[in-house]
């Protein structure tokens, strides 16, 4: 297993990171994880272990007392997470998410206030863009906001927020038309709101509630909410960046993070999977032999192995596009494409190598056979990664005639 899914190039201190969080996945979640998904029990205890490693502050400037470490570090961390239990991973996603938004697109006094904090998580983020009544089509947003003197007034209903219970900074995405006169395109109308809460569930605070947890049928654990905002008063320092109408672009910013995550995380779910169909194969034994000896479970093998390889390479390339300060939504889409649909294959050829065991809950593969749907519409379905993928070769492969 040492051999798949190798990353050239990293520093000493990127290799320390790696190997610390590894031992930690082994030691600290692979033992714990698949009671604790059965449960749907939050694991506290992980949380608590990730953030005396400093990992909240992974991606957060020094400045502010993180580790001030690359997209790529937070991302081959993420695939060792991911490894152990896919649900500890987006815990730290969606903080990340609107950590690296403050970073890129908050004011001064929102960095200093927030990011401190985050980077010791003693705040939790969550982002929210989603609502019942629409998945990727952002700019169908129904969620607003309306000035009122000093405050703005928030009303709607969001949903899928990861972290929505647990968190306590939500940045959410709502419609705006204030300075944007009628006919205004929809994605230069939205803003995204920092709203400060306390953890939990019911009414948080006035105009704010958070009705509980969404049962699902895996990523359990990590709870999933919705968030009802009925008369939420803001003050206006709450606005990222200090101005409306820019919303769109700062979430678009931040849902490549999250997309570079998916994929990393599609990747550890993969090489988990991969793990247990070889282990397994070299134990269960049929007509006189291990079953890992059969070519058809060969042939299995190298698939899966193949495409473990092939998701890695993506989701480092996608990564380090986006750390040398280039747009990278072309090569996040492919990695987010490529790894969630490899993970769904992977996952499903560990499960019928164990067979009818596959199917009992005893054993690790039936959780993860339950996991891997949600990268295949988390952060954009693949559909969606497919139409990104072909406006920008169209963009730089232009016909000139």
């Amino acid at each position: 297993m040492a051999r798949l899914a190798q990353t050239a190039g990293l520093t000493d201190i990127q290799q320390e990171i790696l190997s610390t969080v590894r031992d930690f996945v082994d030691k600290e979640i692979i033992p714990v994880a698949t009671e604790l998904e059965h449960r749907d029990e939050y694991p506290q205890q992980i949380v608590d272990g990730l953030k005396e490693l400093g990992l909240f502050g992974l991606m957060i400037p020094e400045e502010y007392g993180g580790l001030g470490e690359s997209l790529l570090t937070y991302a081959l961390c993420v695939e060792e997470i991911a490894r152990g239990w896919m649900s500890v991973s987006g815990i730290i996603n969606t903080h990340f998410i609107v950590a690296y938004m403050l970073k890129q697109h908050g004011t001064q006094e929102q960095k200093d206030h927030y990011l401190p904090r985050m980077a010791a998580g003693d705040i939790r983020g969550a982002f929210s863009m989603s609502e019942p009544a629409l998945g990727s089509d952002v700019s169908a947003i129904t969620s607003k906001a309306v000035k009122d003197g000093d405050e703005y007034v928030l009303t709607g209903q969001k949903m899928w927020l990861t972290n929505g219970g647990t968190s306590s900074l939500v940045a959410v995405l709502v419609r705006s038309d204030e300075g944007h006169p009628e006919g205004t395109a929809p994605h230069k109308s939205m803003t995204t709101f920092l709203i400060e809460k306390e953890p939990g569930f019911g009414q948080i605070q006035p105009g704010l509630t958070i009705p509980g947890k969404i049962d699902k049928m895996g990523y359990k654990g990590v709870d999933t909410t919705e968030l009802i905002m009925d008369g939420l008063r803001l003050p206006a320092d709450r606005v990222l960046g200090g101005a409306t109408g820019r919303g769109f672009y700062q979430m678009m910013d931040g849902v490549e993070v999250g997309r570079v995550n998916v994929a990393a995380r599609g990747c550890g779910v993969a090489q988990r999977a991969f793990e247990l169909g070889v282990s397994y194969a070299q134990q269960r034994h049929t007509f006189g032999k291990p079953i890992a000896q059969h070519q058809a479970i060969q042939f299995k093998l190298a698939e899966m192995a193949t495409k473990v390889e092939a998701a890695h390479a993506m989701m480092v390339n996608a990564a380090r596009k986006k750390d040398s300060g280039e747009r990278n939504d072309l090569e996040a889409g492919m990695a987010k494409y490529l790894a969630s649909e490899y993970c769904k294959e992977v996952v499903e050829d560990a499960f019928r190598i164990h067979g009818g065991y596959g199917f009992s809950k005893e054993y690790e593969i039936e959780r993860l056979y339950r996991e891997a749907p949600m990268l295949l519409i988390g952060e954009g379905t693949a559909e969606i990664q497919k139409m990104i993928i072909g406006r920008r070769l169209l963009e730089e492969y232009r016909f000139q005639g």
